[in-house]
């Protein structure tokens, strides 16, 4: 069935462990936020002629969809082992992994998918894929990682979430500080900077500026940005860290002790170009933590 469930947390599925221990991050994901998890196998048939000891078009088709009811039943088993309670529906479809994805996305609260893979999500994340995912999504997208390929991804440690003053990072907050809620722990809000400004420029006078002054401009604009959610959270514990040195690698190293690390997809100064080019495969292919995506949606999108 390739019905969609509105508000649903929606999990891809590949046949690999990866993707089950996605499935089941998700699923954790969906019982805090009240929602149902619908599990998403995409197959889709070869673009050559295969030989006929393959068997015909028909039959060809035939064994994608049993293999991908059988990889959504084996990842349902291991959701429902973990979280018997919870509403799971499963759909089997025949299409391009990033147009089924975006159209997901319509109706989907969140998108969760597995950093690595055997089937029809392997490579999902790198190249223009990723950017085409990331570009039209209209819900946040979490890449479940742990500290090792075959960890599973931590349930301890803060949130943390990169910081840059664009919209793109305003919606990573609004998002990171409703994940630190739910899982009842706190934020910590990162923000880079260097000499090198967002254009690509190096600063004015960079050695008659004092590097402390710049940092505590630039902790001033990050206090200013976080200060409205502080307000709608006041429960919730933000931690502000402004560091100089390069966002990645700042963000990876927070992430070390961290439970979800959340970027914007795109912004202005530290985080610019998260996720194009090298810089959002860094942090994909390194974290040792899920990663979040988020993009600002459009004045009147569903929320």
């Amino acid at each position: 069935m390739s019905g969609f469930v509105d508000g649903a947390v929606v999990a891809g599925i590949d046949g690999s462990g990866s993707a089950v221990r996605a499935a089941v991050w998700a699923a954790a994901e969906a019982v805090r936020r009240g929602r149902p998890l619908r599990l998403v196998q995409v197959y889709a048939l070869p673009q050559v002629k295969a030989p006929v000891a393959f068997g015909t078009h028909e039959q060809v088709r035939a064994g994608l969809a049993e293999r991908a009811e059988g990889w959504l039943a084996g990842a349902k088993a291991a959701v429902l082992a973990e979280h018997p309670g919870l509403e799971v529906g499963t759909a089997a479809r025949e299409w391009s992994p990033v147009t089924a994805l975006v159209q997901e996305s319509q109706h989907a609260e969140l998108i969760v998918l597995g950093s690595r893979g055997l089937g029809g999500f392997t490579g999902l994340l790198v190249g223009s894929t990723a950017v085409a995912v990331a570009a039209h999504t209209h819900c946040p997208i979490v890449v479940v990682r742990g500290r090792t390929p075959h960890d599973p991804p931590p349930s301890a440690g803060p949130v943390v979430v990169g910081s840059d003053g664009s919209p793109d990072s305003e919606a990573a907050i609004a998002f990171a500080c409703e994940e630190a809620k739910l899982r009842g722990t706190a934020l910590v809000a990162v923000h880079t900077w260097s000499d090198v400004l967002a254009d690509g420029m190096l600063r004015p006078h960079p050695l008659q500026e004092d590097p402390a002054e710049i940092a505590a401009a630039e902790r001033g604009k990050l206090a200013e940005q976080v200060s409205g959610w502080q307000r709608k959270y006041p429960e919730l514990a933000i931690e502000l860290e402004v560091v100089r040195g390069r966002p990645v690698r700042t963000l990876l190293e927070r992430g070390e002790d961290a439970q979800l690390i959340v970027v914007g997809c795109r912004g202005r100064g530290g985080f610019t170009g998260m996720l194009l080019g090298s810089t959002s495969q860094a942090l994909i292919a390194h974290s040792p933590c899920p990663v979040a995506v988020v993009r600002p949606q459009p004045t009147g999108s569903r929320t």
